[in-house]
């Protein structure tokens, strides 16, 4: 059976609150013991750093993709380093073979990742289970706006339905372990 790979986007800022990488290391360590392999930013800063780490603990496949110009940086006890020329080539390269993509808490650049990776769901041209862990409210603004879209009628109530927002680390992990369905 080929391995299910998820795609965790986050921050690789390093001045968070703790509780964000508690929660992502609790996180990795519960979907690399249901299976998954991660596929990450591939850096070693922030949580990123937190999420290879976790997965390399846990033995999992950890495959990081990162731009060129971002040499340097990259994690280094990655099972597979993926090299991109732009920041979209990076997004695509993420997403590619996996079958659920999770947001923790994170800056423009994870909303970028989880904003394109919702847009190209509502087109059918991702198929995976999208999540964004809402700890402590952090996605409630992004939540309220797709509410916005669909009571003035700019987005369908089914394409809403598309991305979770659980509260907590073990509902993410429910949700995973049911195969990306709640």
């Amino acid at each position: 059976m080929k391995e299910k790979l998820l795609v965790v986007f986050c921050t690789s800022s390093s001045d968070i609150d703790s509780k964000y990488n508690q929660a992502a290391r609790e996180f990795v360590r519960a979907a690399c013991l249901s299976g998954y392999g991660i596929v990450s930013g591939g850096a070693v800063k922030g949580t990123m750093k937190i999420v290879a780490d976790e997965a390399a603990a846990c033995g999992a496949t950890n495959i990081g993709v990162i731009p060129r110009f971002m040499k340097g940086v990259e994690y280094p006890n990655l099972t597979e380093l993926k090299w991109t020329d732009t920041m979209a080539e990076r997004k695509e390269l993420m997403r590619e073979g996996t079958c659920v993509a999770v947001a923790l808490p994170g800056g423009i650049g994870t909303m970028d990742e989880l904003a394109e990776t919702f847009c190209l769901a509502k087109l059918g041209l991702y198929g995976g289970k999208i999540c964004a862990l809402n700890l402590d409210g952090f996605y409630d603004p992004f939540k309220a706006q797709l509410d916005r879209y669909v009571e003035s009628g700019m987005m369908p109530e089914k394409d809403r339905r598309l991305i979770s927002f659980p509260d907590t680390v073990e509902e993410l992990v429910k949700i995973i372990r049911n195969g990306g369905q709640k």
